[in-house]
C-alpha cells in the first residue's frame, strides 16, 4: 500500500475529479483552505470534492446552500462536499440507522470516482477513508501525524515550512506540480446570515467598530481565564469599542462569566458557523487563543490578539493578518489535554493584552508575529 517520496507528474488536463480529505477540527480544516486553493487553482476544470465532518460543513458550504453542483458564493471553492459523522457513528456502531448513513456517505464518495485523493490530515483514519474513497492515487505527507497513516499512500511527498498552513501548501503543491505559495482562504458568503448579523448589531449598538473576544478553547490548558476577559471588555469600551464574546457548545459557562466580569461592556452570544463567518468579516479586532474562532479571524485578514499556552504559535499562531502573539517563557509546548489552565498562560496578564489590543487598533501594527513574546504578567 505505500508508495516512496514522490513529485507530481500528474497532467491536469487528465484529473477529472479529486478529493480532498481533512475530517476536522474547524482550526485545521482553515488551515486546510489556502493548499485546497492550490488545487483549484491547478486543476480549474476538475471537480473537487472534499470529506469533512459534518458539523464542520459550514466552512465550506453556507446553511442552505445545495451541497454539490455548480460553485456559488454559497459553496466557492469545491464542487461536493461529503459529510461523515464518525463521533455520532462510534456512539451507535453496530445500529441499523449508522450502517446505513455509512453506506450512504460512501456510496457518494466511490460514485464520484475520484482520479486523485489528497490527505491533508495525516491521521489514521483520514487515510484509511482515503483509501476506501477508490481514487487511483493517494497522496498523502511523508511524515505524517500519525506515522502508519503512510501505509496507506501510494505517493508520499515530503512537507516543508515552519507553520502548518505552509506544512499543507507544500503538500498540495507537490501534488499539483506548481511552485509553493500560501493563497488568500476563500469562505462561504450568505446573504441571509449577513442580513441576520447586520440586524443584530444594529439593533445591539454595535453597527460602528467592535472587537469579538473568545474565551473558550478546544481544551483547559489553552483557556485564559474568561474573568479576564471581561477585564479587557471594559477597557475597550473606555476607549469606545464593544465587545462580542463569541461562546461555542458547551462554552455557556465561560460566556457567562466573562459577559457579568466586563460589567455590561461585552454581551455573549453564540452563533453557527455561517453566522460566525459574516460577524467576523466585520470584527476590528479578535482577542482569544488557539482556537478555531482565531484561526477562522486570521484567515480574514482581521487583527488578532493571540493568547497562547502550551501551543506552539510558530506552528499554530495567527497567519497572514496583523496580529501580536503573546506567549510567556514558562509555557512549554505540549499537546496533553489537561483540564487546568498553563501556568505560564496564567502568568499573562488583563494589562498586557489591553495593550496588545490598543496598538493594533491604534497604529495598526504590522507584520504577523510569531515569535513568543514576554509581556508583564499579573493576574
Amino acid at each position: 500500500m505505500s508508495g516512496g517520496p514522490a513529485t507530481s507528474e500528474i497532467d491536469p488536463t487528465k484529473v477529472e475529479r479529486l478529493l480532498i480529505v481533512r475530517l476536522s477540527a474547524m482550526g485545521d480544516v482553515i488551515h486546510t483552505l489556502p493548499a485546497a486553493r492550490i488545487l483549484r487553482d491547478a486543476f480549474p476544470n476538475a471537480q473537487i470534492g472534499w470529506l469533512i465532518e459534518e458539523r464542520w460543513a459550514e466552512l465550506l458550504c453556507a446553511s442552505g446552500t445545495p451541497r454539490r453542483g455548480p460553485r456559488s458564493a454559497g459553496r466557492p471553492l469545491v464542487d461536493w462536499v461529503h459529510t461523515v459523522n464518525l463521533r455520532g457513528w462510534q456512539k451507535s456502531l453496530f445500529t441499523l440507522s449508522t450502517a446505513q448513513q455509512i453506506a450512504k456517505v460512501w456510496n457518494d464518495v466511490r460514485s464520484a470516482h475520484y482520479n486523485v485523493a489528497v490527505d491533508l490530515q495525516g491521521a489514521i483514519r483520514s487515510a484509511i477513508l482515503l483509501h476506501a474513497s477508490g481514487a487511483h492515487e493517494l497522496w498523502g505527507a511523508a511524515d505524517p501525524r500519525e506515522s502508519p497513516a503512510s501505509l496507506w499512500y501510494s505517493r508520499q511527498t515530503v512537507s516543508h515550512g515552519a507553520h502548518v498552513i505552509e506544512q499543507n501548501c507544500s503538500l498540495a503543491a507537490s501534488v499539483a506540480g506548481t511552485k509553493m505559495t500560501v493563497p488568500v482562504s476563500v469562505f462561504p458568503r450568505d446573504a441571509d446570515a449577513e442580513r441576520r448579523i447586520e440586524q443584530q448589531l444594529t439593533g445591539n449598538g454595535l453597527s460602528g467598530t467592535f472587537a469579538i473576544l473568545n474565551p473558550g478553547a478546544g481544551w483547559g490548558a489553552k483557556r485564559w481565564p474568561a474573568e479576564r476577559y471581561g477585564g479587557v471588555a471594559k477597557a475597550l469600551l473606555a476607549d469606545g469599542i464593544r465587545s462580542i464574546l463569541n461562546f461555542g457548545p458547551g462554552e455557556e459557562e465561560l460566556a457567562r462569566t466573562a459577559e457579568l466580569a466586563s460589567e455590561g461592556a461585552a454581551k455573549a452570544v453564540s452563533y453557527s458557523l455561517t453566522e460566525l463567518i459574516a460577524l467576523t468579516r466585520k470584527a476590528a479586532l479578535f482577542i482569544g487563543g488557539d482556537t478555531g474562532p482565531m484561526h477562522l479571524a486570521a484567515a480574514l485578514q482581521v487583527p488578532v490578539v493571540a493568547i497562547f499556552g502550551p501551543t506552539d504559535p510558530a506552528r499554530n499562531g495567527p497567519y497572514g493578518t496583523r496580529s501580536i502573539v503573546l506567549r510567556n517563557p514558562a509555557s512549554a509546548t505540549s499537546h496533553s489535554r489537561r483540564s487546568q489552565p498553563d501556568d505560564g498562560l496564567l502568568q499573562i496578564g488583563a494589562d498586557s493584552v489591553i495593550d496588545a489590543s490598543r496598538r493594533l487598533l491604534a497604529r495598526g501594527e504590522g507584520g504577523r508575529e510569531l515569535t513568543p513574546r514576554t509581556e508583564g504578567a499579573h493576574g
